[in-house]
């Protein structure tokens, strides 16, 4: 056995096991369901593998050479399509149609020409470089590139590039043999079949790393989003208001926090029932998402407590906002509730002083929010600039009357 054979049955091996990894992730999650192609292309891949044993049973076989380079065009497609799917961009397929006719009427051609022609072999490869190019189109199209799929871009790029230089490689190698039954006992075929397994495994290993950081996202995400809200919970808000400030102390530009409560949310409970108390809470979400846009963190802290950290806001434009979210909601029909019950929140604004902490941030904005409490509720409240609580005992017993304000 020479060692390309004992390479090219490796080869076999390792695209089977990278479909059925593809298929686990594909069947892990319909959110993962562009895996499938992927596993279709690694599957492919690995009967194209196979094939090349049978080009060495049947050298004459234009049919069989055919088939075999055939395989591996399908087989970059496919890839090319799961990865389209994966990003969200429509999958090029009559730019992919077009280049696997051409390709399979060229490679026709191409079987005529004598196998020492450098030619012959330039032919032989551009198509597979052109069709992994695809890949690399799509993923430039894709909306955002983050770092590994800056590295999938890399691998996909170093392995559309080995296409090319493959033809070189074959003249340096002494040639791909002087007949299709004599390949795989080239010392070529000993290069081809192993640089191509490994930038075939680099390819894979960058797609896995892509599908299994969605998946860890996916799973933060989920860890720091309340159900029933939509927005972030606790955990979540204050990790997303740390970073904020973390860049404002970077930037120096202004932060502000909005805390807001929905005023009487237990006599809606008890009057009404649980499901319309969710009711009230969805609708309030909505109202907050809103006016607040996707660049400002909003989160659902407490059972009916709310709070938006804005950055890049100064108080009097956060106060605005509060207004705006308030006279909102005031004006919002809740399913479940009588019409002439009308649903309000109050609301405390306080702006950031330089160096001060999430918490410290929090303590001043409650203590707006109880003013607007005392106030008679369904208002917005500011915290003065001059007032910053230095312990936690005044606050504590800001939190207790405010409870009971509720």
């Amino acid at each position: 056995m020479s060692s390309a054979v004992f390479i090219l049955m490796i080869n076999v091996s390792v695209a089977a096991l990278l479909s059925i990894t593809f298929l686990v992730i594909a069947n892990y999650d319909k959110a993962f369901a562009s895996a499938r192609w992927i596993c279709a292309a690694y599957a492919i891949g690995a009967v194209y593998y196979a094939s090349e044993f049978l080009i060495a049973h049947f050298p004459a076989s234009t049919a069989v050479a055919t088939a075999s380079y055939s395989a591996l065009l399908v087989a970059l497609a496919a890839y090319g399509v799961g990865i389209a799917r994966k990003y969200d961009v429509r999958p090029p397929w009559r730019m992919l149609a077009l280049l696997l006719v051409a390709s399979i009427l060229l490679n026709l051609y191409t079987q005529t020409l004598p196998r020492e022609l450098i030619l012959r072999n330039v032919l032989w490869q551009l198509p597979y470089a052109a069709i992994q190019a695809v890949s690399i189109w799509v993923l430039l199209h894709a909306r955002r590139l983050g770092p590994l799929d800056r590295g999938l871009v890399g691998a996909l790029g170093l392995s559309s590039i080995y296409f090319v230089v493959k033809p070189l490689v074959a003249v340096e190698a002494g040639g791909p043999g002087g007949t299709a039954g004599s390949y795989l006992d080239s010392v070529y075929a000993l290069i081809s079949q192993s640089t191509g397994i490994i930038l075939a495994i680099a390819v894979a290993l960058m797609t896995l790393a892509v599908y299994v950081g969605k998946m860890l996202s996916d799973a933060t995400l989920k860890s720091e989003t309340d159900t029933l809200s939509g927005l972030l919970n606790r955990r979540g808000f204050v990790d997303r208001a740390d970073e904020i400030l973390r860049t404002a102390d970077r930037s120096g530009g202004p932060v502000t926090l909005i805390l807001a409560d929905i005023d009487h949310f237990k006599n809606v409970n008890d009057t009404y029932g649980h499901e319309a108390g969710d009711r009230v809470i969805q609708a309030f979400a909505g109202v907050m998402r809103e006016v607040a846009g996707e660049e400002h963190a909003i989160g659902r802290i407490g059972g009916e407590e709310f709070a938006i950290v804005l950055s890049g806001t100064e108080l009097s434009t956060a106060r605005l906002i509060a207004e705006g979210a308030r006279v909102a909601f005031s004006q919002s029909a809740v399913e479940g509730l009588a019409d002439i019950e009308a649903c309000t929140a109050s609301f405390g604004v306080a702006q950031r002083h330089a160096g001060e902490s999430y918490e410290q941030l929090l303590r001043c904005a409650d203590i707006a929010l109880y003013e607007a409490k005392n106030a008679g509720r369904d208002c917005v409240r500011t915290a003065p600039p001059v007032i910053r609580p230095n312990g936690n005992g005044d606050h504590a017993e800001n939190r207790r009357m405010f409870r009971d304000k509720r």
